[in-house]
């Protein structure tokens, strides 16, 4: 059994794909050693830096070229950045207010009702599940998505890949987009349904057991783990994913929001680990003697790779906060970085943001184009995600002619 998708029995697969690894792998213990070292001085400088461990740039600096090879690094570094004015206010607060009426005026929350339970995705987090919108195709959605500005900033972050490949090719097009439909989250002060552990998302047991998998992880397996560089892009668009409602089946080289209102800590919202080779780290971990055979560290087929207490408590050490966001302003992470959501919204206004991560053109992308524009031109819900489906019928969703030609090119029409 060597493809997630053709497993049938995961516990077996596990076990397995665990036992084969171990065999070929040599010194798991020193490996072990040093990437504790690594992250315990890791940890020391971002408890001390807190919020502003992680980077930050302003989108002139990128427009501009004033970005400097120091920052690139950083980035790299921290696998997280946020990129501030990418919008204007006043943009932000206008689509703000017509995601609000198209909600309203489409009746969402009486159909909502309707749909409880569909998106399992992220039951096992102990928070628990995310009463995210699961709407796709509004007006300004689209309009973000190919915002010629956003275009920009994702080109510059698809830049900071090596994308390279052994046989002469390249992983991707750096410079091409594919508009992935994520969705939106709205979150009211005082919120507390909104919590959401410490995970990652795009892969759990299947960063362990998938070919495809083992080989972007080779230098953590069975090379030298110093010198593992998660911004290689060699084999990672050649990855399996257990199909499930939620898990993204695009290669994304960035997860990433664009604020619609201010927020910070204590507002209901992101937290971080920023530590791009964090996942060397976890990967070893379930690796190590104290962890079951057919175990992962609780990882769980279909689901959010969880990062836990019980297991991954030094990691968890280094989580925090994203710093104050205004409306316009961008956050992105690698899409091996831990993140999670702040328990509760203990602020004063909406913590509102529409989902748009940086996904470029590769073989793997555009077949998922294909689905998405069906779905699209139906106003289903994005492939991925649980078939909820509510803007088939909802007035003044976007249509194709609501598509410039840019946005027409990401979309794959």
């Amino acid at each position: 059994m060597s493809n997630a998708e053709s497993v049938e029995n995961i516990e077996q697969w596990v076990s397995s794909r665990k036992s084969d690894l171990l065999r070929r792998m040599s010194d798991v213990e020193s490996r072990m050693a040093r990437l504790d070292e690594w992250l315990a001085d890791e940890t020391a400088t971002i408890r001390q830096a807190g919020s502003e461990a992680i980077p930050q740039l302003d989108w002139q600096e990128i427009a501009s070229g004033r970005v400097s090879e120091k920052q690139r690094q950083m980035i790299r570094h921290r696998g997280c950045v946020i990129i501030r004015r990418v919008f204007a206010r006043a943009q932000a607060d206008e689509w703000n207010t017509r995601i609000a009426d198209y909600i309203e005026t489409n009746g969402y929350f009486e159909k909502a009702q309707a749909r409880v339970g569909l998106d399992r995705y992220f039951s096992s987090l102990s928070a628990g599940r995310p009463q995210i919108f699961g709407l796709y195709w509004s007006k300004p959605q689209i309009e973000a998505r190919q915002h010629e500005n956003l275009d920009l900033t994702r080109r510059f972050l698809n830049g900071l890949w090596q994308v390279d490949r052994p046989d002469g090719g390249v992983e991707f097009d750096p410079d091409r987009q594919c508009n992935y439909a994520d969705r939106l989250r709205r979150r009211e002060p005082g919120d507390r349904s909104l919590g959401l552990s410490a995970h990652c998302d795009g892969g759990s047991i299947e960063r362990w057991c998938d070919e495809g998998f083992q080989k972007v992880y080779a230098d953590i397996f069975f090379g030298e783990v110093d010198r593992y560089d998660p911004f290689r892009a060699a084999g990672r668009t050649g990855t399996h994913e257990i199909p499930s409602p939620a898990v993204c089946s695009v290669f994304r080289t960035f997860q990433g929001w664009t604020a619609l209102t201010p927020q910070g800590p204590g507002d209901g919202t992101l937290r971080l680990i920023p530590l791009a080779r964090g996942m060397a780290w976890m990967l070893l971990r379930a690796l190590q003697s104290d962890v079951a055979a057919s175990d992962l560290c609780g990882a769980q087929a279909g689901r959010a790779l969880a990062a836990n207490p019980r297991w991954h408590q030094p990691l968890l050490a280094a989580e925090v906060s994203i710093p104050r966001v205004e409306p316009g302003d961008t956050v992105w992470w690698h899409p091996d970085v831990i993140h999670a959501v702040e328990n509760e919204h203990l602020g004063q206004g909406e913590s509102n943001v529409i989902y748009i991560g940086a996904a470029p053109m590769c073989a793997k992308n555009e077949q998922f184009l294909k689905r998405q524009a069906e779905a699209f031109l139906d106003g289903r819900s994005c492939p991925d995600f649980a078939a909820e489906d509510y803007e088939v019928d909802f007035e003044n969703r976007a249509r194709l002619a609501d598509l410039t030609p840019l946005g027409r090119a990401q979309m794959g029409f």
